[in-house]
Order: C-alpha cells, then structure tokens, then sequence
C-alpha cells in the first residue's frame, strides 16, 4: 500500500488568508491535523479538547477547532486537531467527507464522492 500525499491550503473561517499545506491522506484517522506551526500561524484556539489514543496505547489530549480547507479545487470548513510541535499534517475521514471527497483504493486517488441524500417518508 502507498501512501496519498495532496496540496492543500487551510485558513481560520472568515479569513482571507490561507497556508498552503501538504497533508498525508489518511482514511483510518477521525479527524484532520494541523501541527502547531501552521495553526499558530492561522492563530487558531481550541474550543474544546479530546483525548486520542495513539498506536502504542498512550492517550493523549489535544484541543480541537475549525477551519477553512481547499483541496482538489473544493473548499469546507472541517473540525481540525490542534497538533504538538512533532506531529504531521493529517487528511482526515471527517474532512474529507465534509469536501465530497474519496480516496480511490486501487489508483490511490482523491476522487469526487457520489453524494446520496435520503428522504423520510411520511
């Protein structure tokens, strides 16, 4: 299996300036991730925190917010992971939703998501 990486450009909702950003695409993880560089440059806050478990069973808190995301030419506002000086930028599901986004499992692609929406029946 390879690994996606894809350009994008991130910016606090309501700003007109955005950072360019190369984000490993990574479907198994929840939330995106911004490091602290690039989110303190953005001068994003938390608006709350969560607690994550990483790969070797070590829990960790971290404060989430929002922002702007530009990728493959679509532009959402996503919840974003506020990352340690050490962590990468992560692509993750719940983003990738919100931008009508899949990734393709045989070219490793992004790709336009079929969006279905549903009626209730009364």
């Amino acid at each position: 299996m390879s690994l996606i990486h894809v350009l994008g450009k991130v910016a606090r909702s309501g700003a007109r300036r955005a950072i360019a950003v190369r984000f490993l695409v990574d479907t198994g993880a929840v939330f995106t991730v911004l490091p602290e560089a690039i989110w303190h440059r953005l001068r994003l806050t938390s608006e709350r925190t969560a607690e994550f478990t990483l790969a070797d069973g070590t829990t960790i808190t971290r404060g989430l917010s929002e922002c702007r995301f530009t990728v493959a030419g679509r532009t959402a506002t996503s919840p974003v992971v506020l990352g340690g000086p050490g962590d990468a930028a992560l692509l993750g599901a719940v983003t990738l939703e919100t931008l009508g986004l899949m990734v393709n499992p045989l070219s490793r692609e992004l790709l336009p998501m079929r969006l279905i929406l549903s009626a209730a029946l009364a």
